[in-house]
């Protein structure tokens, strides 16, 4: 009889310990989906911010062009940027919403195959108690263990009663852990289904007011379309101030340079040890610096391009326009020293910083903070961006940087 009994533990000890290893593996394998689903639903909520940060000043700046009910060309360039963000703004609570419901349908199977489980590994473990009941109430263990023919045959007996004492504690916790993860499971349903409805919601409000948006800018074009040939007459007119002023700088840069190679062949140096270190330290931040204003996004890129609704225009940019709210300050991007103050007709005034062998230029500048000689610091304010009020109090910087006297793309150098 004893031996009968040893034999059906032994039998359900394996069957029960089978099923063990596979929840476990199975739970493993469940698990780690759902945390590389969080990763991405976090990585789409910073995507998601950024756009929404990047929206709300581009319609600060759009609603300050509310009070002009005319098509003008930076009303109609802010509601392109702002159908544009909303689109990609869009375009993330999509990606959430189906990431999310992708994660709820994953849920729902871990939890009901869990649930499944849980169930036939309690019943599995109520046989074992039960069979642990007849045992003991059948015969004594300790006359188990002295009934034995031999020391060894003793040993193991006594061995096999500890692991099964044991065997039924972690059966008990594995339970009570799974019973746990399953707990864990809903909570994290609850949560994807209450985010999934916000997003749906923001979603909605966002397409509405897209829609209004794309009316609008239609609306807007017919207007400018009307009158294409002084638009066209005017970007011609902008294009030259602009040549100009790059012009002016390049002219103003190489005559710096050509005085330090003066003062190198006279036995001086073209960098001092500071200049280098500043040189260095403005290279290996590459692709990091601050923007030149607080707030802002680029609203004319570097190079040449299509212009954003002329048929037919090209415009070439030397550097890069940012558009920043009316009343805003320029920053250096970089400590350095201040070499030039100057102004060109049509472009206002603009400063030059010098960073080793390395210059920034701020343009379209009205009171300037700083003056040539100047030590400034990464941020400092250096001047009031002017703002026009003939074009809806467009505000714009341009900026410019130049490794010596060759042209860079200052979009490369910005943390943007």
């Amino acid at each position: 009889m004893n031996a009968d009994i040893i034999n059906r533990n032994n039998r359900q000890t394996h069957h029960i310990m089978k099923h063990i290893s596979y929840i476990l593996l199975l739970f493993a394998a469940l698990l780690l989906p759902a945390l590389s689903g969080a990763q991405t639903i976090k990585e789409l909520e910073a995507k998601k911010k950024k756009a929404l940060q990047e929206l709300a000043v581009t319609n600060k700046l759009l609603n300050e062009t509310q009070k002009n009910k005319k098509g003008t060309e930076n009303k109609i360039s802010l509601l392109q940027r702002s159908i544009r963000k909303s689109n990609e703004y869009i375009n993330a609570l999509n990606s959430e919403i189906s990431l999310l419901d992708r994660n709820i349908d994953s849920l729902k199977v871990q939890k009901d195959d869990a649930e499944r489980r849980l169930e036939r590994h309690r019943q599995e473990y109520a046989r074992m108690i039960q069979a642990s009941y007849f045992q003991r109430k059948y015969f004594s263990p300790l006359l188990f263990i002295l009934s034995a023919d031999n020391f060894s045959q003793a040993i193991r007996r006594f061995r096999y009663m500890q692991e099964m004492a044991g065997f039924r504690r972690q059966q008990a916790e594995e339970i009570m852990s799974l019973t746990s993860q399953i707990a864990a499971q809903e909570g994290q349903l609850l949560n994807d289904r209450m985010q999934k409805e916000t997003a749906m919601s923001a979603k909605e409000l966002e397409s509405q007011r897209l829609e209004r948006q794309t009316v609008q800018q239609r609306e807007q074009l017919k207007a400018l379309k009307r009158k294409e040939s002084s638009l066209k007459q005017k970007q011609k007119k902008q294009q030259q101030q602009a040549d100009q002023l790059n012009s002016r700088i390049q002219k103003l840069i190489a005559e710096e340079i050509k005085r330090q190679n003066a003062n190198k062949s006279q036995g001086g140096k073209a960098m001092n040890r500071e200049e280098k270190l500043v040189a260095g330290n403005f290279e290996k931040n590459k692709g990091k610096l601050p923007l030149p204003v607080e707030k802002g996004f680029i609203s004319g890129h570097y190079g040449i391009q299509p212009h954003p609704f002329l048929d037919k225009v090209q415009v070439n940019n030397k550097g890069t326009y940012i558009q920043t709210p009316a009343g805003s300050d320029a920053r250096a991007i970089f400590e350095g020293e201040v070499t030039q103050c100057f102004s060109v007709p049509g472009s206002n005034n603009s400063v030059i910083i010098k960073h080793g062998n390395y210059r920034t230029v701020y343009s379209n500048l009205t009171t300037l903070y700083v003056k040539a000689g100047d030590k400034v610091s990464t941020k400092q304010k250096i001047g009031k961006v002017f703002t026009d009020k003939e074009n809806d109090n467009k505000t714009e910087l341009y900026i410019m940087v130049y490794k010596d006297t060759e042209i860079q793309n200052p979009e490369a150098w910005l943390a943007l």
